[in-house]
């Protein structure tokens, strides 16, 4: 009997179905069954004239989405009934209303939660992804879960990218990168925020993801032999001892490799730390903590360990819930290990999610933090008046900062972000004992508001009714809290100050026989270089815009000022144009678009691109194209954040025009090393040195040398050869 593609696609579509039920990590009862069965049916009917770009029945990825809530988050039959009608409202015939009427009211929250927001304002100076994260936040005011089942909803999309044309895997891959493994790393879903990073590196830097990835692949075997090595010593001791465990080993995610190999400038040989040692132990929870440190006492009585990388989260665990001992030993071979403690209920919290495994599975959200995670992050989302873009980064400054623990004049533990200062405690506190903060003590001694903490500190605020916050302290404090409330004070101050300069103006201008209306209040804020008639009534409020300023205004009014600004702005738009044609005359030709326009664009200084660089232009508000490498730093966010800005943009020539460039040297110090590295550089005819200087330690020594080059090939070719000369231990190109 053949098959018809349609009935070959039903087999597939309820094979899937089954899967789902069996991977499930909750065990399902017959109501959770039934419940399933109803929101998997509905979602076929209400997808089935649809497909994915791929081509594939779009019902595969609602299905998909739910396999993830299922099995790597852990959630419940109310959460992956949600996950599979995720995309209903949005995209088929079905609404609000009639999904209420087949789930109830807790599933139709959620599914609304999760509905895209299509009808965005679209406004030069915002991100729309950065307004849609905010939005998707708010949501988090009336369920969590809305953002667990995003997140694996984004999971999913980031697994099926390859169908999409190139420059929407990397806008993406750079939102994910920036806004969803964050998020995923704070809630505490280790194993999808690993996940989306790889997926993300996979796309935004594909030569580093493939590299790692073969070598990672390519040193397997001697990574399990390691293991096992490693864990023949210590088994009999620990077995002896009665105690029921399971030694794994567990590779570090690309992403991690990736930036150990950029932040410390080295080679992947030269990561020590490529996978970590995993030891989970059962034991009742009452003795968790003292079987972890008896653990601990059998692996440090046959491998040394490095007391300064010891991690005990267990007596004070991360605020996402993550539990677990860290160290790290001399293993065999004289190789440095971590070894990462847990018993099977941490190491369940560290897979499947703190907020998914305690808030739905055992309800203790009390006794463990999540709650008061989610009312600090609604604090944040209460400051609605901050910018998305400000929103996101304050928001995001705290996902992925460590912690550290310091305590109240009573003794009390708190936990802030490593870098907090002293006011950032005072917020943590309480607004108004911050707002109010006119002092503080650290370990009894006064210290500048902007002290930075360090774990053990003990801290006394030394408050006034009569202190104010200033602008300044924005520049004191990292937490999204303290921000949040400093902004939403000033702005309060500005407002009532707004308010007295608005009648100023008023009677100002009648002195000066000009209307007080809005476009002349329009014309003020533009000869003023303000963006609002809030801040041009703020400025007359505290006197930064006095009558002589205004009287300069009113003459320039009677001369038809906009004339007078069109032609000054001309004039030096045509002065600055003159100026980059010329400097353009001299550089490689970069060209833009698919149609390869050449169009007027400056380099970033930030990465310096060369010819050969892979790079693409973003459109500035002030300066027109600016051209970065595909490796800036600043890429992701860019990327992510404007990515209606970003323009394709390739070097077609490379002749013409030397470019700068710095290389670092370092290595030992052999007699005549200089002159031999001197002598490589002068004997190529493309190459001129321009600056070089060493410095020598002991038998040591690192050396900068500033170059002019005619392309990216010809430096690589120069950094081939300096690294085969005898001594040289690193070139690296800055």
């Amino acid at each position: 009997m053949i098959l018809t593609d349609a009935v070959k696609e039903n087999n597939l579509i309820a094979k899937e179905y089954k899967e789902l039920l069996k991977i499930s990590y909750q065990s399902l009862n017959t109501e959770d069954r039934k419940l399933i069965r109803l929101a998997f049916n509905t979602s076929v009917d209400a997808h089935k004239n649809q497909r994915r770009k791929s081509g594939e029945p779009y019902v595969f990825h609602p299905i998909a989405v739910a396999k993830i809530v299922a099995s790597k988050i852990g959630l419940d039959a109310t959460c992956i009934a949600a996950a599979l009608l995720h995309d209903v409202i949005e995209d088929t015939e079905y609404n609000e209303s009639r999904i209420q009427k087949l789930f109830g009211k807790t599933i139709s929250k959620i599914v609304i939660g999760l509905t895209k927001i299509s009808k965005l304002k679209k406004e030069k100076d915002i991100s729309l992804q950065a307004e849609n994260f905010r939005k998707m936040l708010l949501t988090l005011n009336d369920d969590v879960r809305v953002i667990l089942i995003k997140i694996a909803d984004r999971l999913h999309n980031m697994q099926t990218l390859e169908v999409l044309s190139s420059e929407k895997q990397i806008k993406i891959a750079s939102e994910t990168l920036y806004i969803y493994s964050p998020i995923a790393h704070r809630i505490g879903l280790y194993d999808v925020k690993s996940e989306l990073e790889d997926l993300g590196l996979k796309y935004t830097e594909p030569e580093m993801f493939n590299e790692i990835k073969n070598k990672i692949e390519e040193s397997k075997d001697d990574q399990d032999k390691y293991i096992r090595n490693f864990s023949r010593r210590i088994s009999e001791k620990l077995k002896k001892e009665d105690l029921s465990i399971k030694i794994s080993g567990r590779p570090k995610s690309i992403f991690s490799i990736r930036n150990k190999i950029v932040k410390k400038n080295i080679s992947f040989e030269e990561v020590y730390d490529k996978f970590a040692i995993r030891i989970v132990y059962k034991a009742k929870p009452e003795i968790e903590k003292f079987i972890a440190w008896k653990i601990y006492s059998i692996i440090t009585d046959y491998y040394t360990p490095n007391p300064l990388r010891l991690r005990d989260w267990i007596t004070s665990p991360r605020s996402n819930g993550y539990e677990a001992l860290h160290i790290t030993v001399v293993g065999p071979g004289s190789k440095w290990v971590e070894v990462q403690i847990r018993s099977e209920r941490m190491h369940e919290i560290a897979e499947k999610g703190y907020a998914a495994h305690f808030m739905y599975k055992q309800g203790k959200q009390n006794e463990n933090g999540l709650e008061d995670w989610l009312n600090r992050l609604k604090e944040v989302l209460e400051n609605s008046e901050t910018s998305a873009l400000d929103f996101v980064e304050d928001f995001k400054l705290n996902l992925y900062s460590t912690e550290i623990f310091v305590f109240t004049p009573a003794g009390e533990l708190k936990s802030l972000p490593t870098g907090s200062s002293a006011l950032d405690f005072a917020f943590s506190v309480h607004t108004g004992l911050g707002l109010k903060t006119r002092g503080i003590k650290v370990n009894g001694k006064i210290v500048p508001l902007s002290y930075e903490l360090k774990s053990g500190d003990q801290i006394e605020i030394i408050k006034s009714e009569n202190t104010k916050p200033s602008a300044n302290w924005l520049d004191y404090v990292k937490t999204s809290r303290a921000k949040s409330k400093i902004r939403t004070a000033l702005k309060e101050e500005k407002k009532l100050l707004a308010e007295d300069g608005k009648e100023i103006l008023r009677r100002k201008l009648k002195q000066l026989k000009i209307n007080f209306n809005e476009k002349n209040v329009h014309n003020l804020a533009n000869y003023f270089n303000l963006r609002t008639s809030l801040d041009l009534f703020y400025r007359v409020g505290i006197g930064k815009i006095d009558n002589i300023s205004l009287k300069k205004f009113a003459a320039l009014n009677k001369n038809k000022l906009l004339n007078y600004l069109r032609k000054k702005i001309s004039k030096k738009n045509s002065e600055i144009s003159h100026i980059e044609k010329e400097i353009k005359n001299n550089f490689d030709q970069i060209v833009f678009t698919n149609e390869e326009e050449s169009l007027d664009y400056t380099l970033a200084k930030c990465c310096n691109p060369i010819p050969g660089d892979t790079v693409f232009g973003f459109l500035t508000v002030q300066e027109g194209i600016k051209v970065h490498k595909k490796t800036c730093p600043n890429s992701i966010s860019l990327q992510s954040k404007f990515a209606y800005r970003i323009v394709k943009a390739k070097w077609i020539d490379s002749t013409q025009q030397d470019f700068s460039s710095i290389i670092k040297i370092s290595g030992i110090d052999n007699i005549g090393i200089v002159s031999e590295i001197t002598q490589i550089i002068s004997n190529n005819l493309n190459i001129n040195m321009k600056k070089m200087s060493f410095d020598t330690i002991e038998n040591t020594f690192a050396g900068t040398i500033k170059l002019k080059v005619k392309n990216k090939n010809i430096l690589n070719k120069l950094i081939e050869k300096l690294k085969k000369i005898n001594g040289i231990e690193k070139v690296n190109r800055e």
